[in-house]
């Protein structure tokens, strides 16, 4: 088995169960395959997410509350397509925090919501996984959380400033980025099936695609792409089969879910260098 990969560490810190499929599963699946230790932490169990399986209504926040629990196993299942064992809940189990749903709603509100945390007592918990771990690489959102969710924008906020917490050094920290030409060709093959992306009518309505300069890294996943669309599946309750993600899919073709791209914010940019002047390894100028 080619292991090339073999010492090298990373670290995903993601919101809630799902994002680290829908970001970086292409890019877990191969560095793990390949020998790297792929360590994923979640810092709540999405329970105010919504159920888009009709059959399992019941789970919503809204009625018997129990979406957290279920989105746990769909976690577990999911990190099993991926081939990822050392995946953790931020603070499990002695502490639990809840999903804060979407910005301006009132469970934004609660105490007990990841939104609500005092950063540094946060942080301080992920630093305890980063001095454990000790990961070379560090993967986690923007600043504006890709799109402004609060769980989002908090977990960018515990991650950073972890980072800076830590004594471990890590050497290369990247933020997962959708550039508008990737977005802007999903739109229009999604307008010729006669649906639209997301429920948006231009590129202006889409708040986590940026400009192309952004991207620093991209990583061709395309060997694992059957792994993640697995992954994607077991998100049962968040992913639907017919939705825009499968749609995209069918038409774009699996390429799409195979680049995954990175905006590179400490760390020097280096070569292996694609023919767009981005890195194709996350791992290049790393040090073991």
């Amino acid at each position: 088995m080619n292991r090339p990969y073999e010492g090298i560490r990373i670290l995903l810190v993601h919101a809630h169960p799902d994002d680290e499929t829908i970001n970086n599963g292409a890019t877990m699946a191969l560095y793990a395959d390949r020998g790297a230790q792929v360590t994923l932490v979640t810092c709540t169990r999405g329970e105010e997410g919504e159920v888009l399986v009709p059959g399992l209504s019941h789970l919503a926040s809204t009625e018997q509350d129990l979406l957290g629990s279920h989105r746990e196993t769909e976690l577990a299942l999911a990190m099993k397509a991926l081939g990822i064992s050392d995946y953790r809940f931020l603070g499990a189990p002695s502490t639990k925090f809840r999903d804060s749903g979407m910005m301006g709603t009132e469970p934004n509100n609660r105490p007990d919501v990841f939104w609500q945390a005092d950063l540094d007592t946060t942080a301080k918990i992920l630093v305890e996984v980063i001095e454990e771990v000790k990961p070379h690489i560090l993967i986690t959102y923007d600043e504006i959380g890709g799109y402004g969710h609060p769980d989002h924008i908090q977990a960018h906020r515990v991650a950073m400033r972890a980072s800076e917490l830590s004594t471990w050094q890590i050497q290369k920290i990247y933020w997962n980025t959708i550039p508008k030409s990737v977005i802007a060709q999903g739109m229009e093959k999604m307008k010729e099936i006669g649906s639209d992306f997301f429920g948006a009518e231009s590129i202006d309505d889409i708040p986590f695609a940026k400009d192309d300069e952004f991207v620093t890294t991209l990583i061709n996943g395309a060997a694992y792409v059957d792994s993640k669309m697995e992954a994607m599946k077991a998100h049962e309750t968040q992913i639907a089969l017919d939705g825009p993600f499968f749609a995209l899919s069918n038409n774009l073709g699996m390429q799409i879910w195979g680049d995954e791209y990175y905006t590179l914010v400490k760390g020097t940019k280096s070569a292996p260098f694609d023919a767009d002047g981005r890195e194709t390894d996350l791992t290049s100028g790393v040090v073991l």
